[in-house]
């Protein structure tokens, strides 16, 4: 699909800086998004501690349900920068919304440098950035591949990883069901993970980005299991 055919407001192609406009908004439907949350899926939040005052972070979840990225606003009100695939920026308002939510396109399936360049200003512009180390929603309860996405602008940038699990979501809504259930969610923050400092050339060497994504893959898997036996939907592994 050809980026001139995606609807983004002009000067937000990239995860470029929201406007006051677009930062009330978010505010507002933030706020909308963790009182339903607690309603609908009695949401607990465990380890709020370890998110960052201030600085920027990127948040690494577990990735087993469309209402995974929704419930990420519910554990900070600061305001979160979220990577979506292109298609969902087809529509004129969609656009505006999506983008209005933090979200810019990227170009799934691809070594999309330009996406990465976007992540990294986000994180030099000190916001906080969800990236999803699965790439895209899994199902079961092991850990799909984790690609090196955050290990690597991690890596480039100093920022921590804040690793989370989710648990109970999927049981909300699975691959494929059009409805949401009233299930129990509950979210589990992790102990940030600090990338090593780089060396005197400024590269990333790739035995780092390889030690950093190991670290997150084993941190996700810890914090989704004890999420989802919080929620009452304990992994079982045959």
């Amino acid at each position: 699909m050809s980026r001139r055919e995606l609807h983004v407001p002009v000067g937000h192609e990239r995860g470029e800086d929201m406007s006051a406009t677009q930062r009330a908004f978010y505010a507002f439907v933030r706020a909308l998004v963790a009182g339903a949350a607690r309603l609908w899926f009695r949401l607990e939040v465990h380890g709020r501690e370890h998110i960052p005052a201030t600085g920027p972070f990127i948040v690494s979840p577990i990735h087993r349900s469309n209402v995974d990225t929704p419930l990420l606003a519910a554990i900070t009100r600061r305001r979160l920068r979220y990577m979506g695939k292109e298609s969902l920026w087809t529509s004129r308002f969609g656009g505006w919304f999506l983008t209005s939510l933090g979200g810019f396109p990227v170009e799934r399936g691809t070594a999309d440098r330009d996406a990465l360049r976007a992540s990294m200003a986000v994180i030099e512009r000190g916001e906080p950035l969800v990236m999803f180390p699965e790439g895209t929603r899994q199902s079961g309860p092991e850990i799909a591949k984790v690609f090196d996405g955050p290990g690597y602008v991690a890596c480039r940038t100093g920022a921590p990883i804040l690793p989370l699990g989710i648990g109970g979501s999927e049981r909300a809504m699975a691959k494929g069901s059009r409805w949401v259930r009233p299930v129990k969610i509950v979210i589990v923050i992790g102990a940030p993970i600090t990338p090593p400092e780089p060396g005197e050339s400024g590269r990333v060497p790739r035995r780092a980005v390889r030690e950093v994504t190991g670290q997150v893959a084993t941190s996700i898997q810890a914090l989704f299991d004890e999420a989802q036996a919080l929620a009452g939907s304990p992994n079982r592994r045959v």
